[in-house]
């Protein structure tokens, strides 16, 4: 069973930078959509941002101005670049691919951590 494996979250500050990644643990043949979701605790996993292979970009309002989303399609990554980042901005960050057939692949997370 092929899992995504995200990583380069971690503890920063406000205003700080985190680039996150994610690749998938095994082959994924024609991911069409790559996306990052967010879970705070005790809230709704809600969508970050996606990105089609073609590079067509879609993102939360309030974070498309400090995130941008990007894939490498040669090596079946996704990276979430985070910019300026808030207290708010605190979760658990997942990734998510969806193939040709529409099947779903999901990571374990990875927290990112933004204190005041």
């Amino acid at each position: 069973q092929v899992q995504l494996v995200e990583s380069g979250g971690g503890l920063v500050q406000a205003g700080e930078s985190l680039r996150l990644s994610c690749a998938p643990s095994g082959s994924i043949s024609i991911i069409v959509t790559m996306a990052w979701y967010r879970q705070a605790p005790g809230k709704q996993r809600d969508l970050v941002a996606t990105i089609t292979r073609g590079g067509v970009t879609n993102y939360a309002d309030s974070m498309k101005d400090r995130f941008t989303i990007s894939r490498d399609n040669a090596k079946n990554m996704v990276y979430l670049q985070m910019n300026d980042l808030k207290p708010e901005d605190t979760a658990l960050y997942y990734c998510k691919m969806t193939d040709w057939r529409t099947k779903a692949y999901w990571g374990q997370g990875t927290q990112v951590t933004v204190s005041s």
